[in-house]
């Protein structure tokens, strides 16, 4: 469930860009592409299992755990081509960012522009970019780019967070895993059947289902509430 913040003219702008966006047809020379992170703790078992010894039974397991540290994943994604580069870092940090950046540009070598949905985590611009593969490099990789920013509070309107849901569920499940090598090739293996499958997000709030949700008509009715 999410709490959606105050309406306001800039909430309303920045929601109305994102709906828009996600209501034109798949074009391969302009593909929209969202992103988000997620903490993923790495565990291992405290003590070992019991394997199930038969068919019908199930493998038992100790509620404790050891903790290993965490790792990062990097939930990428085109909801209507059904292209998923969910990819794991050690953490989220600003030359992780750009790398990834780095990734989608190479997968869309024919796009004229990516469109990128993301929210205002502080790593999200072009600074981070720039100091990690310098400036003239880091403003060409930007410039491939036209970024889209949720609100605040919004992040709901971000499709790769449905697509970290379906990650955590179906690479990860009940699974502990310790090492990040590990969850690493899990995660590699889980895009590679998601992309042969073509899985895609079926995306359906729209503009005029947020207005008649929200009881607005537009930004300016919005800010004469205000």
């Amino acid at each position: 469930m999410w709490c959606v913040a105050e309406l306001t003219p800039e909430y309303i702008k920045r929601m109305e860009d994102v709906l828009d966006l996600y209501a034109k047809p798949l074009n391969p020379k302009e593909p929209v592409v969202c992103l988000d992170e997620s903490p993923i703790q790495l565990l291992a078992d405290a003590r070992e299992c019991i394997p199930a010894k038969k068919p019908g039974q199930i493998l038992k397991r100790d509620s404790e755990y050891v903790r290993h540290g965490t790792a990062n994943v990097f939930a990428i994604v085109e909801p209507k081509a059904g292209k998923h580069l969910t990819t794991i870092t050690k953490n989220r940090k600003g030359p992780r960012f750009a790398q990834m950046l780095a990734k989608i540009e190479q997968a869309y070598p024919e796009a004229e522009t990516i469109h990128l949905v993301m929210d205002n985590l502080n790593t999200h611009g072009k600074k981070p970019v720039a100091a990690f593969f310098g400036e003239k490099l880091g403003e060409e990789l930007w410039n491939r780019f036209t970024p889209h920013f949720t609100p605040k509070h919004g992040s709901w309107l971000n499709q790769a967070e449905i697509e970290i849901g379906i990650f955590r569920r179906q690479c990860l499940g009940k699974s502990r895993i310790p090492e990040i090598e590990s969850l690493r090739r899990r995660a590699g293996a889980w895009n590679r059947r998601v992309n042969r499958k073509g899985l895609k997000i079926n995306w359906k709030f729209t503009v005029e289902k947020a207005r008649k949700k929200f009881h607005y008509k537009n930004a300016e009715s919005i800010r004469s509430r205000t």
